[in-house]
């Protein structure tokens, strides 16, 4: 029983380590119609999905971040690489946070940087902050197995028929409680940054 936790957790650890994603250097320079945006993430993204039909995005979803002001509509059609990163970042906040949350972060950005080439392109924050999350992923893989190694001295009382999916259950819990304080404690911050702009 005790081999089929190992393999769970080892379809975890490729999990983390196939995840893709789009490094600075890959988004594009040039002007993308919609289709050829839809195609350059389903590309570049293909291992983050869940099941295989999934989609990452779609025609539909563009049109709704531009409707509900997360992106600038399109110049005659075309997205410009300041889109493109804007969606980029929406692709990742989409699963945690609200639209309007989303746009509270991103606002700035396109304030101050759609289409801006001067000292801090919108280009320039990408990799600024690309450079810092991919810098984690050691401290995540290493964070990870703390965590299941923690989760395996659980329910030690407890038949060992049943001990497997505890363990199990109690890793998932472990993630649960880390992206539940880490939501709450991201929207205090977007909740402190909406009431400065307010004082403004």
């Amino acid at each position: 029983m005790e081999d089929n936790t190992k393999k769970i957790f080892r379809e975890v650890m490729h999990k983390f380590s196939e995840l893709s994603y789009i490094r600075p250097e890959d988004i594009p320079d040039i002007p993308l119609y919609m289709d050829q945006i839809t195609t350059f993430m389903e590309t570049k993204l293909e291992s983050c999905k869940r099941y295989p039909d999934d989609k990452l995005i779609t025609k539909t979803m563009i049109n709704n971040y531009t409707k509900n002001k997360l992106i600038p509509p399109p110049d005659k059609k075309k997205y410009s690489k300041e889109h493109l990163i804007l969606l980029i970042y929406t692709y990742y906040l989409k699963d945690f946070l609200s639209i309007s949350d989303i746009k509270a972060v991103l606002q700035p950005l396109e304030d101050k940087h759609f289409n801006d080439e001067g000292l801090f392109s919108m280009k320039d924050i990408y990799k600024e902050s690309f450079d810092l999350i991919y810098d984690q992923k050691n401290y995540i893989l290493r964070d990870l197995m703390s965590r299941w190694k923690s989760s395996e001295k659980t329910f030690e009382d407890v038949p060992s028929e049943d001990r497997e999916y505890l363990h199990i259950f109690a890793f998932i819990c472990l993630l649960s409680f880390d992206v539940y304080v880490k939501k709450k404690l991201i929207e205090t911050m977007i909740d402190e940054i909406g009431s400065q702009s307010d004082a403004d």
